[in-house]
């Protein structure tokens, strides 16, 4: 599996997708395949301000339910409606179709602190644990 080079990623295997000051965020191919199938996504509401390592979603799978961080401080503009019909977006394009919300990004300078694809691809590789 490769990852995009446009995204920057997190530890905790997020992913944030920059257009101009907007962020989409999501969850990772390596999320996703640890959590297996997955049934429901619990949406973040437009409107709320989160910041960079709170918790902005929560995604149930057949396995386990697993909490999303937020890769950026900022305000939801946008979350990803069809999720809620085809929660499987998440595994089946998990970095396209399957993005959960766009923010309104606070903090430009937070973007620096993210992994690009060759520290995340390495990250992933080693286990991908939560340090």
């Amino acid at each position: 599996m490769t990852y995009p080079v446009n995204l920057k990623y997190t530890e905790t295997h997020e992913y944030a997708k920059i257009e101009g000051n907007k962020a989409y965020f999501g969850i990772t191919h390596y999320a996703q395949d640890q959590l297996g199938d997955i049934v429901f996504v619990e949406l973040p509401e437009v409107g709320r301000e989160i910041k960079a390592g709170e918790i902005f979603a929560t995604v149930e799978s057949v396995k386990a339910v697993s909490d999303c961080y937020a890769p950026l401080s900022g305000k939801v503009v946008e979350v990803n409606e069809n999720i809620n019909d085809s929660p499987d977006l998440l595994n089946k394009d998990p970095h396209g179709e399957g993005w959960i919300c766009a923010v309104e990004i606070s903090d430009p300078s937070e973007v620096n602190k993210l992994m690009d694809v060759a520290a995340y691809e390495k990250h992933a590789a080693e286990g991908g644990g939560h340090h």
